[in-house]
């Protein structure tokens, strides 16, 4: 079953951090999209309640922060599918890499293959479309270069979010597990009596 209340929270958290200042791609977006396979199990779920969240949060920013730049209402804005491909890429990374548990090398690696992917793709998709841009191989890594400054915030960002939002992930789990343990005790402990 589609859980709303995933998507409207995903929704509100995307919305408010992309319009709060940051530095250029400093984002916890990747980081997000990595957890949420731990939170929910159900890959359509994933996928759906993800894309659906940026989705939202693309029409608030668009149609509403921004609006004064918009003549009319911008339901999908230009490139938006590349960087939407980024992210089905890290959703399937954080499928992969988080079925059983969660590691340091597993943390790290997600959060630089994410920001690698997102940056390659992005990119990319920008050298095709931007008439800056010669149609050959110096035009792309010419792209390339000029995205440079914008990865190091999406690096930063994602090993900063991934950190912070798996590290918490844990606290809580490990938490839980604790109460589960303790219940489990005292009541074994109540029934020898």
């Amino acid at each position: 079953m589609f859980n709303v209340k995933q998507l409207i929270i995903l929704s509100i958290i995307l919305s408010i951090y992309r319009y709060i200042p940051h530095i250029n791609n400093l984002s916890p977006i990747s980081s997000i999209i990595l957890l949420y396979p731990l939170i929910n199990k159900n890959k359509i779920q994933n996928f759906t309640t993800i894309f659906c969240s940026l989705f939202i949060s693309d029409l608030f920013i668009n149609n509403v922060l921004y609006a004064s730049y918009n003549p009319v209402f911008v339901w999908f804005y230009s490139g938006f599918y590349w960087q939407y491909g980024a992210y089905v890429l890290v959703i399937l990374v954080g499928i992969g890499l988080f079925k059983n548990n969660i590691t340091l090398p597993k943390l790290v690696g997600s959060a630089i293959a994410s920001s690698v992917l997102f940056f390659l793709i992005s990119n990319f998709g920008s050298w095709l479309n931007n008439p800056i841009y010669t149609k050959d191989l110096s035009g792309l890594l010419t792209c390339y270069v000029a995205g440079v400054p914008f990865y190091q915030g999406t690096l930063l960002g994602d090993l900063f979010y991934s950190t912070i939002l798996f590290g918490t992930y844990n606290i809580f789990k490990n938490i839980n597990y604790i109460r589960t343990v303790s219940a489990f005790v005292l009541t074994t402990k109540s029934s020898f009596k």
